[in-house]
């Protein structure tokens, strides 16, 4: 008779416990992103942008005047491999902390398990001269002469700020000039292996090293390639090269 009691206690909990956990599984759970920035350790936001002095792979000692980036098409596969695509882009500006967080509108997608994958930059579909209004309006057009479309990236500063001789650098990226009236597509994809289980409301937290872009696979040397940039096809695939290690996936809450 006791042990018949424990067994049934065991049972009574074990159903107890399965129906608390599946009381806390939303069936369409929603997701947004942050975006967090560095540089190596130092965090980057929109309180010290301008002030903060870092240094590069090559010894240049810099300041950022400027930094401005584009991601899009934001997809989530899961393991049954179905992918959810949301609408949108996101467009961020480092001098303003809310372009760093982005909440697709068509936001709600199963419960499962997850990867997640989005474009640096627009591909070639999205990449629409003059399609956005708000991109227009924040003069993140590319020129025509060079393929048109929009920017991916602004980053500006000055280099060698620790000499008595500083000078500028311009960092942008967008469609490769391979040579008159030639160009080729520039965007990167971005993709992290790492499952993400969402079973709730998630917010994906995703760390970008900015000094990556100066470090890895190509060392830059400001003092070589500083401006102008957008027209040097060697530079923009070298910026498309070093894009590929920039990003991280970060915590994931829920």
């Amino acid at each position: 008779m006791k042990k018949l009691t424990t067994l049934l206690i065991l049972a009574i909990t074990l159903f107890t416990c399965n129906e608390d956990n599946d009381d806390n599984i939303v069936a369409s759970p929603k997701v947004d992103f942050i975006f967090n920035h560095h540089w190596n350790d130092a965090e980057i936001n929109n309180n010290n942008l301008e002030t903060i002095t870092v240094t590069n792979a090559n010894g240049e000692v810099i300041n950022i005047d400027r930094f401005r980036y584009l991601t899009s098409r934001f997809e989530l596969t899961n393991t049954n491999n179905e992918t959810y695509t949301f609408e949108g882009y996101k467009f961020t500006d480092l001098a303003i902390a809310d372009t760093y967080n982005f909440s697709p509108e068509n936001n709600a997608i199963p419960s499962g398990t997850y990867t997640l994958k989005f474009v640096w930059g627009f591909n070639e579909t999205d990449n629409i001269d003059g399609a956005y209004p708000d991109l227009n309006t924040a003069s993140w057009n590319w020129p025509e002469m060079l393929g048109a479309g929009y920017h991916f990236l602004q980053f500006d500063g000055m280099y060698n700020v620790d000499t008595s001789d500083p000078s500028p650098f311009n960092f942008h990226n967008g469609t490769a000039r391979v040579s008159e009236g030639v160009f080729e597509q520039n965007f990167a994809e971005i993709a992290f292996e790492t499952p993400i289980l969402i079973n709730s409301d998630t917010v994906i937290n995703i760390d970008m090293n900015i000094a990556e872009l100066f470090t890895n696979p190509n060392t830059w040397d400001l003092n070589v390639l500083d401006t102008p940039l957008m027209p040097n096809y060697d530079a923009q695939k070298m910026m498309q090269q070093n894009i590929m290690s920039v990003f991280n996936l970060g915590e994931i809450t829920q």
